[in-house]
């Protein structure tokens, strides 16, 4: 969903109009990485003035010095620099953001850090683990696996050491983003709230909606041999016999040859818990394991495993692994493309229709059952938003008439192996102004957020004169949308 407001700002500049800029470098749910500080830009720096927002530029700084400090966080002059600099990777213009909007946006984020520390709200290092691995997981894959590459373009000494300081901050950020929700989570609109806020927006500036798809999908995966399967588990057994026999090192075995993100560090993921969203079959096997046992290979929905226990904490236990995909011939390939395009042959000459095709054909379990029909992840209803979708499903459905088959695409999983899909538009909605009985559901959902917004400026106004908070003098001529200089 998008909107196109001419005057309505359902998030208002003065605390959160730079909101939408930082998320991209700042929130977890953003897909690039960001450090907080390290390096030190030494050179002077010259900013552009915004009426808004500061009165004059800033040229002078110093290396490493403090620029504010939000109980017990420290906001350095580096950090400042080091937002300059990831905009610009990214593609960000920096040309009209101020040295006081960087400022005004990282002392925000520090000041909802503090206070989920003094109301005891708690991100544990497992939470942040997990979505680390994730992040370093997905950046090395962009560096095409050369983690040198990833330490050198962050200004790193190691994979390691940026592996710390991006532990740091995302564990910052994940504790902000628990305080923020625990101010908005008793925050409710009722039907009059609703029915005011949207008849409040003059008609000729009320939201335009986005054209919006609903979307299905058959998928034909390329069937795995036993043989293939023989030959991984063949191999697995191998390596637990030279663990086991010979006193090779499990850590070792998983560098040389396990095909996931965690080869890099031996195999080892910590901290792993009875809930903790791993495959059933995985967590089963390893809180079977005594301390230093390896198990047999055994198979999981990602891939085929051995593992062995390095550590018991508790309920928590540290683990090794190495996993290994079989192999799948250019013959198993050609048939599973051949089916594909036989279903499609189906399905277009009108003899099968899209919604039992997937139900009796499709390879996917979340979907063939509900007709092969997509859920979007972020509002969980069958509704696509086409300017927000994934921008390779969105290039794959965007001409698409309601009701026409695609061609067949070609996708391929984290492990390499190809698997073959086609589309249909099940739904489609127009880009239309605003309807209050049409899209009630929507409005609703905007009129919550405004009034969320409302209660975190009026818990940051609080907090912020309850908060030990000091700025440097180099900072007092900034005009902060929020009281962070007379708190």
């Amino acid at each position: 969903m998008q909107l196109k407001i001419k005057r309505l700002k359902y998030i208002p500049n003065s605390k959160f109009g730079l909101l939408l800029v930082f998320l991209s470098f700042l929130s977890l749910q953003a897909q690039e990485v960001v450090i907080d500080s390290t390096n030190v830009i030494k050179e002077e720096i010259g900013v552009k003035p915004k009426v808004n927002d500061t009165v004059k530029p800033f040229t002078r700084f110093k290396a490493e010095g403090v620029s504010a400090v939000i109980g017990e966080y420290v906001v350095l002059d580096s950090d400042i620099d080091k937002g300059y600099l990831e905009l610009q990777q990214q593609g960000i213009s920096i040309e009209d953001v101020t040295r006081c909007q960087l400022l005004g946006k990282l002392m925000e984020d520090k000041l909802y850090a503090h206070h989920a520390k003094v109301d005891s709200l708690i991100v544990s290092d497992d939470e942040v683990n997990q979505t680390l691995d994730q992040q370093l997981a997905y950046i090395i894959n962009q560096f095409g696996g050369d983690e040198d590459k990833v330490a050198q373009f962050y200004k790193k000494e190691s994979i390691q050491e940026l592996r710390d300081e991006l532990f740091s901050t995302n564990k910052t950020i994940m504790l902000g983003n628990r305080m923020q929700q625990k101010v908005v989570e008793d925050v409710e609109v009722t039907p009059e709230e609703v029915r005011q806020f949207f008849f409040s927006i003059p008609e000729d500036d009320r939201p335009i909606f986005s054209a919006e798809v609903e979307v299905a999908q058959i998928v034909i995966e390329p069937e795995i041999t036993e043989a293939a399967k023989k030959k991984v588990i063949d191999k697995l057994n191998e390596f637990r016999r030279d663990i086991v026999e010979n006193g090779s090192s499990f850590a070792t075995k998983a560098v040389l040859y396990s095909k996931d993100g965690s080869a890099s560090r031996g195999g080892l993921i910590e901290g792993i818990k009875k809930n903790s969203p791993f495959a059933k079959e995985f967590k089963d096997v390893a809180f079977s394991l005594l301390e230093g046992e390896v198990s047999e290979p055994f198979e999981t929905e990602f891939g085929f495993h051995i593992v062995t226990v390095d550590k018991v904490r508790g309920q928590e236990i540290d683990v090794r692994h190495i996993i290994l995909f079989p192999d799948v011939s250019q013959d198993v390939i050609d048939k599973a493309r051949a089916k594909i395009d036989s279903i499609r042959a189906e399905i277009v000459a009108g003899n099968l229709e899209f919604a039992e095709a997937a139900r009796k054909f499709s390879n996917e379990k979340e979907t063939k059952n509900n007709g092969g029909q997509l859920v979007n992840p972020v509002s969980f209803d069958t509704r696509f938003d086409l300017t927000k979708m994934d921008p390779t499903l969105s290039a794959q459905v965007y001409n698409l008439e309601e009701g026409e088959v695609s061609k067949v695409f070609t996708d391929r999983d984290y492990t390499g192996k190809s698997k073959f899909k086609i589309l249909t538009v099940t739904k489609k909605y127009a880009e239309h102004p605003a309807d209050y009985s049409k899209d009630y559901e929507k409005i609703k959902e905007l009129a919550l957020k405004e009034k969320q917004i409302r209660a975190i400026e009026k818990w940051q106004d609080k907090k912020i004169k309850e908060t030990y908070i000091n700025v440097n003098r180099d900072y007092y001529d900034c005009q902060f949308s929020s009281n962070w200089l007379n708190n």
